[in-house]
């Protein structure tokens, strides 16, 4: 594998970005690279929607909100930000399988994302970032499969709220004396609008 000097991770807060977050901090530790994980943001009802009726608060509330995600899914990964690793979170405003690929894109780069679920839905509905990423990646990508549970949890309604509550859990289980997560360079503090 050529020198490594940037190992993006996509950040969703998924059951399976969590895994591949530490893959990936892992990775760049080892090969004394950069940490980048990357969570990418699109408003609720699509970029169309907000052009037409753009609302600078809304689009603020939005952005806070993206960096609450990173935060959490870093407290999730590692209880904050990844000791011994220079990290540098990065939040942008898209669909997450053009940002990564977009982000990713320099002789030097490793792009690691979860490799989500498998199911004709999830392929006729466009919505498998993995895919989308392995397909137009100019970097090595590396796809990390779904924790065993978060495999097994089931499919239905069930299903659903496991995945969708996953990462609160995740949060809530961690040790309580440690401290959330440091501020993220750049990012608007947690609670400000």
């Amino acid at each position: 594998m050529p020198d490594i000097r940037r190992v993006f991770a996509g950040v969703s807060g998924s059951p399976g970005s969590v895994p591949a977050l530490r893959q990936a901090a892992d990775l760049a530790r080892h090969h004394g690279a950069v940490l980048m994980p990357l969570h990418a943001w699109v408003p609720p009802e699509g970029d169309l929607h907000e052009r037409k009726h753009p609302c600078a608060e809304l689009r603020q509330l939005w952005e806070d909100d993206a960096w609450q995600r990173m935060r959490d899914a870093l407290d999730a990964a590692f209880g904050g930000l990844p000791a011994e690793i220079t990290t540098q979170p990065v939040v942008v405003r898209g669909k997450p399988g053009p940002v990564l690929t977009g982000a990713a894109r320099h002789p030097g780069d490793l792009l690691i994302i979860g490799a989500g679920r498998r199911g004709l839905l999830r392929r006729l509905g466009g919505w498998d970032v993995s895919r989308y990423c392995l397909a137009h990646a100019c970097c090595p990508v590396l796809a990390i499969p779904l924790p065993v549970l978060a495999q097994h949890a089931g499919h239905g309604l069930r299903g659903r709220a496991f995945r969708r509550h996953w990462l609160r859990a995740t949060t809530q289980s961690a040790d309580p004396t440690t401290p959330p997560c440091s501020p993220v360079p750049g990012a608007p503090a947690a609670g400000t609008t």
